[in-house]
Protein backbone atom coordinates (compact mmCIF):
# COMPACT_ATOMS: atom_id res chain seq x y z
CA UNK A 1 0.00 0.00 0.00
CA UNK A 2 2.71 2.45 0.96
CA UNK A 3 4.90 1.86 -2.08
CA UNK A 4 1.88 2.02 -4.34
CA UNK A 5 0.78 5.38 -3.01
CA UNK A 6 4.33 6.69 -3.06
CA UNK A 7 4.88 5.98 -6.75
CA UNK A 8 1.43 5.86 -8.27
CA UNK A 9 0.21 8.24 -10.92
CA UNK A 10 -3.55 8.40 -10.46
CA UNK A 11 -4.57 8.58 -14.10
CA UNK A 12 -8.15 8.38 -15.31
CA UNK A 13 -8.09 4.58 -15.51
CA UNK A 14 -6.90 4.30 -11.92
CA UNK A 15 -9.42 6.86 -10.68
CA UNK A 16 -12.18 4.90 -12.40
CA UNK A 17 -10.96 1.67 -10.82
CA UNK A 18 -10.87 3.19 -7.34
CA UNK A 19 -14.34 4.74 -7.60
CA UNK A 20 -15.84 1.54 -9.00
CA UNK A 21 -14.16 -0.61 -6.37
CA UNK A 22 -15.48 1.48 -3.48
CA UNK A 23 -18.97 1.77 -4.91
CA UNK A 24 -19.32 -1.93 -5.74
CA UNK A 25 -17.94 -2.98 -2.35
CA UNK A 26 -20.46 -0.86 -0.44
CA UNK A 27 -23.36 -1.86 -2.68
CA UNK A 28 -22.49 -5.56 -2.33
CA UNK A 29 -22.58 -5.27 1.46
CA UNK A 30 -25.75 -3.16 1.67
CA UNK A 31 -27.77 -5.94 3.30
CA UNK A 32 -25.08 -6.50 5.93
CA UNK A 33 -24.95 -2.78 6.72
CA UNK A 34 -28.73 -2.66 6.98
CA UNK A 35 -28.76 -5.61 9.37
CA UNK A 36 -26.15 -3.94 11.56
CA UNK A 37 -28.15 -0.73 11.58
CA UNK A 38 -31.40 -2.54 12.37
CA UNK A 39 -29.77 -3.72 15.60
CA UNK A 40 -28.80 -0.29 16.92
CA UNK A 41 -30.00 2.41 14.53
CA UNK A 42 -32.69 3.38 12.07
CA UNK A 43 -32.09 0.32 9.91
CA UNK A 44 -31.40 2.33 6.76
CA UNK A 45 -27.61 2.64 6.63
CA UNK A 46 -27.17 -0.02 3.96
CA UNK A 47 -30.07 1.27 1.88
CA UNK A 48 -28.82 4.83 2.09
CA UNK A 49 -25.20 3.98 1.30
CA UNK A 50 -26.27 1.83 -1.64
CA UNK A 51 -28.36 4.68 -3.03
CA UNK A 52 -25.45 7.10 -2.65
CA UNK A 53 -22.91 4.93 -4.40
CA UNK A 54 -25.34 3.99 -7.15
CA UNK A 55 -25.56 7.73 -7.80
CA UNK A 56 -21.76 7.89 -7.87
CA UNK A 57 -21.63 5.07 -10.43
CA UNK A 58 -24.29 6.79 -12.54
CA UNK A 59 -21.74 9.53 -13.29
CA UNK A 60 -18.63 7.34 -13.19
CA UNK A 61 -17.25 8.71 -16.46
CA UNK A 62 -17.60 12.28 -15.27
CA UNK A 63 -16.01 11.62 -11.90
CA UNK A 64 -13.10 9.59 -13.29
CA UNK A 65 -12.31 12.24 -15.90
CA UNK A 66 -11.60 14.81 -13.19
CA UNK A 67 -8.24 15.19 -11.42
CA UNK A 68 -8.20 13.31 -8.10
CA UNK A 69 -9.06 16.33 -5.90
CA UNK A 70 -12.08 17.24 -8.04
CA UNK A 71 -13.15 13.60 -8.34
CA UNK A 72 -13.17 13.22 -4.57
CA UNK A 73 -15.16 16.41 -4.15
CA UNK A 74 -17.69 15.23 -6.74
CA UNK A 75 -18.09 11.86 -5.02
CA UNK A 76 -18.53 13.61 -1.70
CA UNK A 77 -21.19 15.91 -3.08
CA UNK A 78 -23.07 12.97 -4.59
CA UNK A 79 -23.08 11.24 -1.21
CA UNK A 80 -24.36 14.35 0.55
CA UNK A 81 -27.17 14.68 -1.96
CA UNK A 82 -28.20 11.01 -2.12
CA UNK A 83 -27.28 9.18 1.09
CA UNK A 84 -29.29 11.26 3.51
CA UNK A 85 -29.50 10.70 7.24
CA UNK A 86 -26.40 11.23 9.31
CA UNK A 87 -24.13 9.25 7.00
CA UNK A 88 -24.53 11.48 3.95
CA UNK A 89 -23.07 14.63 5.51
CA UNK A 90 -20.36 12.65 7.32
CA UNK A 91 -19.12 10.72 4.30
CA UNK A 92 -19.59 13.78 2.14
CA UNK A 93 -17.41 15.76 4.53
CA UNK A 94 -14.77 13.01 4.47
CA UNK A 95 -14.51 12.83 0.69
CA UNK A 96 -14.82 16.55 0.05
CA UNK A 97 -12.16 17.39 2.63
CA UNK A 98 -9.82 14.81 1.12
CA UNK A 99 -10.45 16.42 -2.24
CA UNK A 100 -9.59 19.81 -0.84
CA UNK A 101 -6.41 18.65 0.85
CA UNK A 102 -4.89 16.07 -1.53
CA UNK A 103 -2.76 16.91 -4.58
CA UNK A 104 -3.52 15.15 -7.88
CA UNK A 105 -0.73 12.59 -7.31
CA UNK A 106 -0.36 12.17 -3.55
CA UNK A 107 2.50 10.67 -1.62
CA UNK A 108 1.94 8.64 1.54
CA UNK A 109 2.75 11.73 3.58
CA UNK A 110 0.13 13.68 1.62
CA UNK A 111 -2.47 11.00 2.32
CA UNK A 112 -1.68 10.85 6.05
CA UNK A 113 -1.86 14.64 6.39
CA UNK A 114 -5.06 15.00 4.35
CA UNK A 115 -6.71 12.07 6.09
CA UNK A 116 -5.99 13.63 9.46
CA UNK A 117 -7.60 16.90 8.38
CA UNK A 118 -10.59 15.03 6.93
CA UNK A 119 -11.03 13.08 10.18
CA UNK A 120 -11.05 16.33 12.15
CA UNK A 121 -13.71 17.68 9.78
CA UNK A 122 -15.86 14.55 10.28
CA UNK A 123 -15.41 14.82 14.05
CA UNK A 124 -16.60 18.41 13.95
CA UNK A 125 -19.58 17.61 11.72
CA UNK A 126 -20.66 14.62 13.81
CA UNK A 127 -19.60 16.05 17.18
CA UNK A 128 -17.91 12.72 17.82
CA UNK A 129 -14.51 11.35 18.77
CA UNK A 130 -12.65 8.09 19.23
CA UNK A 131 -14.32 5.62 21.57
CA UNK A 132 -17.90 6.69 20.89
CA UNK A 133 -18.85 3.84 18.51
CA UNK A 134 -18.80 5.71 15.22
CA UNK A 135 -16.89 5.69 11.92
CA UNK A 136 -14.20 7.74 13.70
CA UNK A 137 -13.20 4.56 15.53
CA UNK A 138 -12.09 3.13 12.18
CA UNK A 139 -10.79 6.25 10.44
CA UNK A 140 -8.27 7.15 13.13
CA UNK A 141 -6.62 3.70 13.27
CA UNK A 142 -6.44 3.71 9.46
CA UNK A 143 -4.63 7.03 9.48
CA UNK A 144 -2.27 5.73 12.18
CA UNK A 145 -1.58 2.58 10.18
CA UNK A 146 -0.76 4.60 7.07
CA UNK A 147 1.57 6.83 9.08
CA UNK A 148 3.34 3.76 10.48
CA UNK A 149 3.62 2.03 7.11
CA UNK A 150 1.26 -0.73 8.22
CA UNK A 151 -1.63 -2.41 6.41
CA UNK A 152 -4.63 -0.04 6.58
CA UNK A 153 -7.31 -2.57 5.61
CA UNK A 154 -6.32 -4.94 8.40
CA UNK A 155 -6.29 -2.01 10.84
CA UNK A 156 -9.76 -0.99 9.64
CA UNK A 157 -11.17 -4.49 10.16
CA UNK A 158 -9.72 -4.74 13.66
CA UNK A 159 -11.05 -1.30 14.52
CA UNK A 160 -14.56 -2.10 13.27
CA UNK A 161 -14.59 -5.29 15.37
CA UNK A 162 -13.45 -3.24 18.35
CA UNK A 163 -16.64 -1.16 18.22
CA UNK A 164 -18.72 -4.21 19.24
CA UNK A 165 -18.13 -3.90 23.03
CA UNK A 166 -18.37 -0.10 23.04
CA UNK A 167 -21.44 1.66 24.44
CA UNK A 168 -22.68 4.20 21.90
CA UNK A 169 -22.81 7.81 23.02
CA UNK A 170 -23.46 9.46 19.64
CA UNK A 171 -26.12 9.03 17.00
CA UNK A 172 -29.27 6.95 17.06
CA UNK A 173 -27.49 4.05 18.76
CA UNK A 174 -26.86 6.21 21.83
CA UNK A 175 -30.59 6.05 22.63
CA UNK A 176 -30.18 2.35 23.38
CA UNK A 177 -27.64 2.92 26.12
CA UNK A 178 -26.23 -0.38 27.37
CA UNK A 179 -28.19 -2.28 24.72
CA UNK A 180 -25.89 -0.84 22.05
CA UNK A 181 -23.09 -2.98 23.49
CA UNK A 182 -22.48 -6.21 21.57
CA UNK A 183 -23.17 -4.82 18.09
CA UNK A 184 -20.71 -3.54 15.50
CA UNK A 185 -21.25 0.07 14.51
CA UNK A 186 -22.64 0.24 10.94
CA UNK A 187 -20.63 3.35 10.08
CA UNK A 188 -17.46 1.70 11.33
CA UNK A 189 -18.19 -1.29 9.11
CA UNK A 190 -18.92 0.80 6.02
CA UNK A 191 -15.71 2.75 6.61
CA UNK A 192 -13.75 -0.50 6.83
CA UNK A 193 -15.35 -1.69 3.59
CA UNK A 194 -14.32 1.50 1.79
CA UNK A 195 -10.73 1.20 3.03
CA UNK A 196 -10.61 -2.45 1.93
CA UNK A 197 -11.90 -1.54 -1.53
CA UNK A 198 -9.24 1.14 -1.99
CA UNK A 199 -6.47 -1.22 -0.92
CA UNK A 200 -7.73 -3.99 -3.21
CA UNK A 201 -7.93 -1.64 -6.18
CA UNK A 202 -4.38 -0.42 -5.62
CA UNK A 203 -3.06 -3.96 -5.25
CA UNK A 204 -4.70 -4.98 -8.54
CA UNK A 205 -2.65 -2.32 -10.27
CA UNK A 206 0.63 -3.96 -9.25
Amino acid sequence: MESGLATMALDETMRRRLIEAVAHKVIAHADELTALDQAIGDGDHGINMKRGFEAVLADLNGHAAKPLPDALKAVGMALVMKVGGASGPLYGTLFMTLGKELPPEPSVDDVVRAFGIAIDAVKARGKSDVGQKTMIDVLVPVRDALAAGEEPAAAADRAAEATIPIRAVRGRASFLGERSIGHMDPGARSSALIVAAVVEALEERE
